[in-house]
């Protein structure tokens, strides 16, 4: 049984695919009781990322402007600590890609303590953040900006990762499969993360544990790419030995909710 926050996700996962959901037909999905939707939706609906209708709930209006924001709200708390640890792991004065997403950009704010960092981003948030810190030298991607979160991908902006060399990168992931494949919706996006993947010394994964609930259709990477994974916590054992076989050093930010 998924837990509360991977639910939440699961839920705003199937509102966007249908439009609308109802308090049964999730009951069933998901094997818990009515009344635990119904806390699921009020919750959700209070949030502003769903609307409440009779029998189960709708996609506010407006969603594509909003669904950055979602993003953004749902695990706020497991993806500021992610982006506490894997700050942690990066030294000052060292070069740095940040790749799209709301846990990148979670260890963007977290490296504002830093010093003498080179970011290269093709993350207009985590470029707006940061660029006004003489302390820091900013570099951004070209290429085509998502509308609807501020990314830049394409073939223009993958090209442009490859001119570096870098000592780290954050990279994200919008689902995560038990048999070590780090997945996305956008292929677009995932060219530029291949790209900043094949030219960092040392990659690092941040994803929430609600990205175990979700499947998406193309394939970034596989875990054994990646040096470090950091999560909240990770709840598949099955994707916890496949970081141990794969010599991956797995950092769980908040082990006690374990």
């Amino acid at each position: 049984m998924l837990d509360t926050t991977a639910r939440h996700q699961a839920i705003l996962d199937l509102a966007r695919q249908h439009n609308r959901v109802t308090v049964d037909q999730l009951a069933a999905e998901f094997a818990v009781s009515v009344q635990t939707i119904r806390k699921d939706l009020n919750t959700l609906c209070d949030q502003r990322l769903l609307t409440r209708v009779h029998g189960g709930a709708t996609l506010p209006s407006g969603v594509e402007n909003l669904e950055y924001e979602a993003r953004r709200r749902i695990a706020a708390e497991a993806k500021d600590a992610i982006g506490r640890a894997a700050a942690a792991l990066i030294p000052n004065d060292a070069s740095v890609f940040i790749n799209i997403g709301t846990t990148t950009e979670a260890v963007s704010q977290a490296l504002l303590d830093h010093s003498g960092l080179l970011v290269i981003t093709n993350n207009i948030n985590v470029a707006n953040r940061m660029r006004v810190y003489p302390r820091f030298e900013v570099v951004i991607a070209g290429g085509v900006v998502r509308p609807s979160d501020g990314g830049i991908v394409g073939e223009a902006a993958a090209g442009f990762f490859s001119q570096f060399k870098v000592d780290y990168a954050i990279i994200g992931a919008s689902a995560l499969d038990e048999d070590g494949a780090l997945l996305d919706y956008d292929y677009r996006e995932v060219k530029v993360a291949q790209a900043i993947i094949a030219n960092a010394r040392h990659v690092i994964l941040v994803a929430d544990r609600g990205k175990f609930a979700r499947s998406a259709p193309v394939r970034i990477a596989r875990i054994d790419q990646i040096a470090t994974f950091v999560t909240d916590r990770c709840p598949s054992e099955r994707f916890r030995a496949q970081c141990a076989a794969a010599g991956v050093d797995l950092v769980e930010a908040l082990p006690q909710n374990r």
